[in-house]
């Protein structure tokens, strides 16, 4: 490829892509097929990717579930396009000074005396994720819920093989999960973490998604399954009651669009902070040379840092739960702000910007992408929060619930503060993008405050460098919010040394952010499906088809066929 003629960092794709006339990209394999499950049985990208999070709710449990929150950005066959917001809300019960911090500055401004807004029942917040699905489904779905839940009972009643991945998951998380005697009895078999090959069955996790099947979301927002699971957390610290479970709504919500040397991007809105602030710092990088510049060289890598702390700056500044914070979207995404925010970046040196209070999102979620030969494209990103949110399982039920409390600022009186029935602020960022008013890919993936400037960096590969799907989402990632600036192993000492000489503080990392999912259109009307290493990602392409009309099985006229 011609980007690697100006590339100072090179690398081997270690997947490689899938095509077909529809496809599924998810973290997992056995997702990616419930997915292509329902495209099979004649349902289209809603239906597939509603039947893909049910199945990563089971064979995924440290990253999604039905007790988490999530966002859908949804574009439908006629050109219509949504988003569903089905972010956690904090409970009806929750106060600014519901926890108590242990510091007033960072690392620690957002942990609280016992570590109550991250782990256990006082960590958890109203869940989004069943109703945001089910709703997708009801409204743009052509399957029955029944029929899309069906391979996520199968996986969960029969079991599925623990993948390397999940194994080091609750390796690293081992010592929270044994203070849970139900979650320890399912992932500490003899207090080991369960080992890589050994097959997991979560038969409560069954009855419950057989309930949700045959009941709908209603079973857990004011049935009788949210019954059992508030009056567990309630009597085990939670805020959360029944009442915020019965009254929990979605919300629809308005896509963020820009765009990018002539690239139309289209992304999710506030409080789901990932559109606005790809599109500013796409803005920011879009009066430089990035192409001639060359993937992967130091000069690259310093515009997009200083690009991504001035982002980070506004994000914290400006960028809440709308109905709670005026979000100055129009604002953050102008060319013209962009082109004032730019004089401010210095090419031979970091720069510091506006002091800024981080916040703990977890990296820990999951993400779907989906198209099918119709034109309808879901792109969701969905998440219990940390790596098996809360650390605990509500018994009788399989539930892993979310530990979304962590996400707010345990401080009164701060834009993200904790209130009553205020939505968690998350930097989600599925994306859509269009050349000439067609789509032209569409991407999105886990990694908490490293996730929207990974999805930017795919945007940069693709429109900048020209690099393949399987190419732009598997090449080394960069990230900061304006202190230490973390670098993938993949990029060469010689050229983080480089970065470093421009006055950042650079600490090489074996990641940045988790697996992507991309879908892209090509030139022949075929898909391309691309997820990459730092998950268990897979993409399932969906070709052939039925029979051509008219033909069939020609009998062996003795036997008196004709």
């Amino acid at each position: 490829m011609a980007w690697r003629e100006r590339a100072g960092t090179s690398f081997v794709c270690e997947k490689a892509s899938a095509t077909g006339r529809a496809m599924v990209v998810a973290n997992h394999p056995l997702a990616s097929a419930a997915g292509a499950e329902m495209l099979a049985l004649g349902g289209n990208a809603i239906d597939a990717t509603v039947a893909t999070l049910f199945t990563l709710g089971v064979v995924e449990p440290m990253m999604v579930g039905i007790f988490g929150g999530g966002t859908a950005l949804i574009r439908l066959a006629d050109g219509r396009e949504t988003i569903i917001d089905g972010l956690s809300t904090a409970p009806a019960a929750a106060r600014p000074d519901s926890y108590k911090p242990v510091s007033d500055a960072w690392p620690d401004y957002m942990e609280v005396e016992g570590r109550a807004n991250a782990v256990g029942a006082s960590a958890v917040a109203v869940p989004g994720t069943l109703k945001g699905w089910c709703e997708a489904l009801e409204r743009h779905g052509r399957l029955d819920l029944a029929t899309v839940i069906d391979p996520a009972i199968r996986h969960a009643e029969r079991g599925f093989r623990v993948s390397q991945y999940l194994h080091e998951c609750v390796q690293s998380t081992a010592a929270d999960l044994a203070r849970d005697p139900a979650i320890a009895a399912l992932l500490l078999p003899g207090g080991s973490a369960i080992a890589p090959g050994a097959l997991l069955r979560q038969p409560a996790m069954a009855e419950t998604l057989r309930a949700i099947a045959k009941e709908g979301p209603g079973v857990l927002y004011g049935g009788a399954i949210g019954a059992i699971a508030a009056e567990y957390l309630e009597r085990h610290g939670s805020m959360l009651g029944k009442a915020d479970l019965a009254e929990y709504q979605t919300v629809d919500r308005v896509p963020v669009r820009g765009s990018y040397r002539g690239v139309e991007i289209v992304g999710a809105a506030p409080p789901a902070s990932g559109g606005v602030h790809v599109v500013q710092i796409l803005n920011l990088l879009e009066g430089f040379d990035m192409k001639g510049l060359g993937y992967g060289t130091p000069e690259t890598m310093h515009l997009l840092l200083e690009a991504m702390k001035i982002a980070a700056a506004d994000r914290v500044a400006a960028t809440a739960d709308p109905a709670f914070v005026d979000v100055p979207v129009a604002k953050l995404i102008s060319k013209d702000y962009a082109a004032l925010r730019r004089q401010e970046i210095r090419t031979t040196a970091a720069g510091r910007f506006a002091a800024r209070v981080l916040q703990n999102e977890s990296p820990n979620t999951t993400h779907v992408t989906v198209a099918d030969a119709e034109g309808n494209i879901v792109c969701s990103t969905q998440t219990i929060n940390s790596l098996f949110g809360a650390r605990i399982l509500i018994p009788g039920t399989g539930i892993i619930p979310n530990n979304y409390m962590y996400l707010f600022d345990p401080h009164p009186g701060n834009a993200l503060s904790l209130q009553p029935g205020k939505r968690i602020t998350s930097t989600q960022c599925p994306l859509i993008a269009y050349r000439d008013g067609k789509p032209d890919f569409a991407l999105g993936l886990p990694g908490g405050m490293r996730l929207y400037h990974s999805a930017m960096q795919a945007v940069v590969n693709l429109i900048d460098h020209g690099m393949t799907l399987q190419e732009a989402v598997e090449a080394p990632r960069i990230w900061t919010q304006g202190q230490a600036v973390e670098i993938e192993l993949g990029v060469p000492e010689a050229e983080r040394a480089a970065v470093a000489a421009l006055g950042h503080e650079v600490v090489p990392v074996r990641h940045v952010a988790g697996g992507m999912c991309a879908v892209r259109w090509r030139d022949d009307g075929l898909l391309e499906g691309a997820a990459c290493w730092r998950a268990d990602g897979v993409p399932i392409g969906m070709a052939g088809g039925p029979a051509r009309a008219g033909t069939r099985f020609f009998p062996d006229p003795r036997a008196g066929g004709r």
